[in-house]
């Protein structure tokens, strides 16, 4: 049997991980995949119904900081190291499902997840050769030039430190009008558009560091297939499995035979 599909799910605060992780897997099991969903944040508010993998079985914020006596912020990063000691009881749990396609929702704090050493050892005990990451543009801040590079920075730094394929995924796309959705599409798709776009949106005596920083970005190339998502409207779900088919490899072996086609 062919190794899963591993894409994690992951961007800031508010971007709509938990939401658009449900709503992808819902679409992959309506569209005949066996799914696994997984969540990794211990301090997670959802229902349980749907997580087939809850780390909240072994880990629990609450929990954590009533134990240690700790803040909301030391426990989060206590409950992250936990988290990593109980890795290998998440990996068992997620290979007896044997699913097609292993979703994980990340901690809603990103730093959780993007600089603590213990995210790096979840990310390697769980990941095989078909992994990758999902990074999600939040409209709220992607909408302005300097909001979306900050964004595809971001994205950059993700990749380096785990050293994976990235997926970037505008979420919550039906929040922004139908002409900010035009102008934020053509910025992932014609940099020059976003260079113009910065070097207006910013002081005169800054425009040679947005410059530099926009160099570094463009020679990195994170930017291009910025995905629009809603998991609201349940709209392009199909072009983000596209995507990360493309990053699988395979993809003309796996395409939806009966998908919803409301894209």
């Amino acid at each position: 049997m062919e190794e899963p599909g591993t894409v994690y799910f992951t961007g800031t605060a508010g971007a709509g991980k938990t939401s658009l992780t449900r709503g992808f897997a819902d679409w992959m099991r309506s569209a005949g995949y066996d799914v696994t969903l997984v969540n990794l944040d211990p301090g997670s508010e959802s229902e349980v119904e749907g997580i087939d993998v809850d780390i909240r079985e072994w880990v629990r914020l609450n929990e954590v900081e009533d134990e240690y006596g700790l803040g909301p912020n030391g426990a989060q990063v206590a409950a992250a190291d936990m988290i990593a000691l109980k890795i290998f009881d998440v990996k068992q749990a997620v290979q007896e499902l044997k699913a097609d396609y292993v979703l994980v929702d990340t901690p809603g704090q990103i730093e959780l997840f993007a600089f603590r050493e213990a995210s790096k050892a979840i990310v390697d005990a769980l990941s095989g050769d078909r992994s990758v990451i999902a990074f999600l543009f939040d409209p709220s801040l992607g909408r302005t030039p300097g909001g979306f590079v900050s964004l595809a920075m971001l994205s950059a730094t993700l990749e380096f430190r785990f050293r994976l394929p990235m997926v970037n995924v505008l979420s919550k796309s039906d929040a922004l009008s139908p002409e900010q959705l035009a102008e934020v599409l053509e910025w992932s798709d014609e940099p020059g558009r976003l260079y113009d776009a910065v070097t207006r949106d910013v002081p005169s005596p800054d425009v040679q560091l947005s410059t530099e920083l926009f160099r570094a970005i463009e020679s990195m190339g994170p930017l291009l297939g910025l995905v629009p998502t809603s998991a609201k409207e349940g709209t392009g779900l199909e072009a983000l499995y596209q995507a990360c088919q493309r990053v699988f490899g395979g993809a003309e072996d796996l395409e939806p035979s009966h998908a919803p086609t409301n894209d």
